[in-house]
């Protein structure tokens, strides 16, 4: 192991790239000198054809416009209120009576698809306005889901490319995979255009002048344009849809091998519910600081995007003194950050969510660490937005499932953790359900 967490590898032909679990180094990358690294062009390329102008895929004076922008709405009342909200009718509505079906019916989940569908009809629900309903699997999944997915997959697959040039090459001639993920683009901007030109026309005929509580309505009614309006939400939807399901795959997965750490947190959720009594809001979802400890020890372990990269603008020196050239990529490596001794200790690699805690306090205080120590939501000015609204709908379902039932994975191995553009289970997570003590409740 490199003695500063830093290698550099240089492949013939190659961009040079550095590779950091350096702390000081991703600060330094993300936040002191953020504006000498920016995403940069051979990333932009890679996703610039489904992202298009997007946030998630913006440098500049774009990306700070849209940041502004977009920062106003995630800290409204209002959204968070309409986040809860939708939470609530998914998961009672759907996502319940979905798993006691698997009781009765002793069948086996996929629970990663299940998260995924989940988490594809929650985003665009709260981005979008509209309902997918991914999770009643009574219907075909939609076209539009299926194309998010090809889209994806491919867009990750250009950015393992060893050189660049070969997607390039296959798009200009429009040949294999090149060929099916422009089909799958066109496909989702035409279905979400189609979103905005409609929720445009209700706005402007909505007399009473009612404030749709999406994310495309407080867009639109900001007066931005159809363009600019799908480029940012296409970007919120591949933001966060798959991020959180990944991490609450993993979770669950993590608490079938630590019961004691499961049952702890059904004794919190129990306690903040008053045995059920008590609906849960955001007010109660704060309190949840068992399960917050376990989804960050999980996502320490497990991070839904294990790696990011930036390209320097001019050369520049991080702090542990890695030479860094014009035109380098520089990834930093949650994944690795996450299992080094020197950062969690010779426990690295237990699942303990105990040491999110301060080691003197009865009242299960949360530590404050580093987000350049544990960067899962990003840091510095290009933090995740959503971080707080992702905490809120992984903190919702968990307690919400927990508390009603036993996860009990079908295989003992370990399952294979791929890293793509966002993290996956291979082959997914085949799971039974049963009741927790025999009945809906604890």
């Amino acid at each position: 192991m490199s003695p500063t967490q830093t290698i550099v590898v240089q492949r013939l032909g190659a961009r040079r790239i550095i590779v950091t679990a350096n702390p000081e180094n991703v600060e330094y990358v993300l936040k002191t000198n953020f504006i000498n690294f920016p995403k940069g062009k051979p990333f932009t390329e890679i996703l610039g054809d489904l992202l298009g102008c997007g946030i998630f895929n913006a440098d500049g004076e774009l990306w700070s416009t849209q940041r502004k922008l977009a920062s106003h709405e995630f800290r409204t009342k209002s959204l968070r209120e309409f986040v809860v909200m939708t939470l609530q009718e998914e998961v009672e509505n759907r996502l319940i009576p979905l798993l006691e079906e698997a009781v009765e019916a002793k069948s086996v989940l996929d629970l990663q698809d299940l998260l995924r569908r989940f988490s594809f009809d929650i985003v665009c629900r709260v981005s979008l306005g509209t309902d997918p309903s991914c999770l009643d699997l009574s219907r075909p999944i939609p076209p539009l889901v299926k194309a998010f997915d090809a889209a994806s997959e491919i867009s990750a697959m250009r950015g393992m490319a060893p050189v660049y040039a070969v997607w390039k090459a296959k798009k200009l001639f429009n040949l294999g995979a090149e060929k099916k993920l422009k089909e799958a683009i066109k496909l989702v901007h035409d279905s979400v255009s189609e979103i905005v030109k409609t929720k445009k026309r209700v706005l402007e005929n909505d007399r009473e002048g009612k404030l749709e509580s999406d994310l495309l309505s407080r867009l639109l009614l900001a007066g931005h344009g159809e363009e600019v309006v799908r480029d940012m939400v296409i970007s919120f939807i591949m933001a966060g849809r798959d991020t959180t399901s990944a991490a609450m795959t993993w979770l669950f997965w993590l608490l079938s091998k630590h019961r004691n750490s499961e049952e702890m947190i059904v004794k919190e959720v129990k306690s903040l519910l008053d045995d059920g009594e008590k609906a849960i809001d955001y007010e109660v979802l704060k309190g949840m600081n068992i399960l917050k400890a376990s989804l960050c020890e999980s996502m320490r372990l497990y991070p839904p995007v294990p790696w990011d990269s930036k390209h320097a603008i001019i050369d520049d020196v991080l702090p542990d003194g890695t030479s860094v050239r014009k035109g380098d990529r520089v990834t930093y490596f949650p994944y690795g950050m996450g299992r080094m001794e020197k950062l969690w200790g010779k426990d690295r690699f237990e699942f303990r969510p105990d040491r999110w805690f301060q080691e003197i306090s009865n009242d299960q205080t949360l530590k404050s660490v580093s987000p350049y120590t544990f960067p899962v939501f990003q840091a510095g000015p290009r933090v995740c937005l959503g971080k707080d609204m992702a905490m809120i709908q992984m903190k919702y379902v968990m307690a919400s499932v927990l508390r009603r039932f036993e996860i009990k994975p079908v295989f003992d191995n370990e399952p294979v953790f791929a890293p793509l553009l966002t993290a996956h289970m291979v082959g997914g997570l085949k799971v039974m359900v049963n009741r927790r003590n025999g009945n809906g409740d604890i």
